[in-house]
């Protein structure tokens, strides 16, 4: 496996609010992971630098992860223990109310590779030179498309297009979605939406199939996604399969 992960402030934002991170735990399975945090001055790096050091720094002195659902299971739990930590934080500091975050992670083991997510940052799996979303967003436009109240159309430059059902910071409990996906896939991509609202997913999906190297071709979406106006702060955590690797 090879993997890269990159972080962008945009063109228009002053500081950059996400997070994201790729680890190993000692057995050698990976924790993929991308938040992107919301307030502004309220502190959204805080509470993305919460959520994604919260998972990393467990999974990566573990020595397996174990099982699927001994994964949906940590999961879950330890969504719910970073949750508690941010809102515990905006209760001590009382300037950051309102901080809070997305997430978009992915565990990959050699038996099963699952997604989980709360907002809109998205995860992708390549296969065979297509990309494919795995997640789905938790947003008030993705919720009226599913309800037939929006088109796909109507939706895409809705004035409410960034409105949040769900994130860390603002539910309590959080309900992360879980997804499994087959293992037979070439890659596994995960961005906030200052990738997916500058590039679409063709767009995407024909940097993925360039003949760059790895890490040219995911600093190649960073800058496309700049030349197209970069409104937003981007981070991409990208893993592919070694050719030859099964």
């Amino acid at each position: 496996m090879k993997a890269y992960y990159i972080t962008d402030t945009g063109k228009v934002r002053t500081h950059n609010e996400d997070s994201v991170m790729i680890v190993k735990n000692l057995s050698g399975e990976y924790l993929m992971i991308v938040a992107d945090g919301m307030g502004g001055h309220k502190a959204g790096e805080v509470a993305s630098s919460i959520v994604v050091n919260g998972f990393t720094e467990k999974f990566k002195n573990m020595e397996t992860i174990g099982e699927k659902q001994d994964a949906v299971n940590w999961i879950r739990q330890k969504a719910n223990e970073l949750n508690d930590a941010i809102f515990k934080y905006t209760d001590e500091f009382k300037e950051s109310k309102g901080m809070g975050t997305t997430l978009v992670l992915a565990i990959v083991t050699k038996d099963y590779i699952l997604f989980g997510n709360v907002g809109d940052s998205s995860g992708f799996v390549m296969k065979k030179g297509k990309l494919y979303k795995v997640t789905k967003d938790h947003t008030l436009v993705n919720f009226l498309v599913e309800t037939g109240e929006l088109t796909q159309e109507e939706a895409k430059n809705h004035p409410r297009k960034n409105v949040l059902m769900r994130a860390f910071g603002a539910n309590n409990p959080i309900d992360v979605d879980i997804f499994g996906v087959d293992k037979d896939c070439d890659s596994i991509l995960l961005c906030s939406d200052g990738l997916t609202n500058m590039l679409t997913k063709e767009q995407i999906e024909k940097v993925l199939n360039s003949d760059l190297g790895l890490e040219e071709r995911i600093v190649k979406l960073i800058r496309k996604s700049n030349l197209r106006g970069g409104t937003d702060n981007v981070s991409i955590a990208f893993l592919e399969k070694e050719s030859g690797e099964v």
